[in-house]
């Protein structure tokens, strides 16, 4: 909600910081009142109320409360090129830091790190500064990381095209989970042809100038994928991994504004084949 904050922490031998965003909530789901969370899922805060019923009605009758975490903040301390192992610096403060995990997704990411609302971060991770949020999702997009609806729109975007099997959002050994039979068929049969890959413009653009889902055309013309969302020169896109190695462009109020697609080096080594 508007309480939850996410942050790129950064300094030379560590990262880089950066404040607010309004866009991230948790839920803390646990077997009553008075005990410890056993869970705390992170969300987009757009779709608050929607993920809330969902897992209200999956829980059938088990007594789970499942509630929003107003009272904690979210923050992703992304690493610089002489990082190291962070968590030796919680060792102090370990009463304002709750949680800190490398980011699942993938390690260019570096750590997630959840807090008590208010905390000091400079005394928690020493030696850093707080930057702004678009630096964050600057760095993500040009890691080719998606994040959120926007990024991932519910009932469109498919798990793996959406690379979530690259970044351990996807379980092939267990279940169940909605269209499972169909991932896991598709994942064993090794046929994606279209990936969520980082695309840069030849120039910025302002973000509301892109529509949603605008589509991405080869030199020919013909149809290489969707923009999903970025800003500046940076972004991600849907694209046919057979074009992403030619000239593209975008249709932007009228102008074709070209474009270049590339494969993350954090991907597997024949993710692209």
């Amino acid at each position: 909600g508007p309480g939850s904050r996410l942050c790129l922490f950064a300094s030379s031998a560590m990262g880089v910081c950066f404040p607010d965003l309004v866009g991230v909530a948790f839920f803390r789901l646990h077997e009553s009142p008075e005990e410890e969370p056993h869970i705390l899922l992170e969300c987009d805060s757009s779709v608050l109320d929607a993920i809330q019923k969902h897992l209200k009605l999956y829980k059938i009758r088990r007594k789970v409360n499942i509630v929003p975490c107003l009272d904690l903040s979210l923050w992703a301390v992304v690493p610089g090129e002489q990082a190291g192992d962070i968590t030796g610096s919680l060792t102090q403060c370990a009463d304002q830091a709750l949680v800190l995990t490398p980011d699942p997704r993938t390690e260019v990411m570096g750590w997630r790190l959840i807090t008590k609302k208010g905390a000091n971060l400079p005394e928690i991770i020493p030696g850093g500064h707080i930057g702004n949020i678009q630096d964050y999702h600057r760095h993500r997009y040009k890691q080719g990381i998606p994040e959120g609806v926007k990024d991932l729109p519910p009932g469109v975007a498919l798990p793996l095209e959406s690379n979530l099997a690259y970044m351990n959002g996807v379980s092939f050994t267990k279940g169940c989970y909605i269209g499972q039979e169909l991932t896991a068929r598709t994942h064993h049969m090794g046929v994606i042809r279209k990936r969520l890959v980082p695309v840069q413009f030849s120039v910025p653009l302002p973000q509301e100038s892109i529509p949603e889902g605008a589509e991405i055309l080869t030199e020919s013309g013909k149809s290489a994928g969707k923009f999903r969302a970025g800003g500046d020169e940076l972004g991600i896109a849907l694209l046919r991994l057979a074009n992403i190695n030619e000239p593209l462009c975008l249709n932007v109020a009228g102008d074709k504004v070209k474009l270049t697609a590339s494969v993350p080096e954090w991907w597997p080594k024949t993710a692209s084949k």
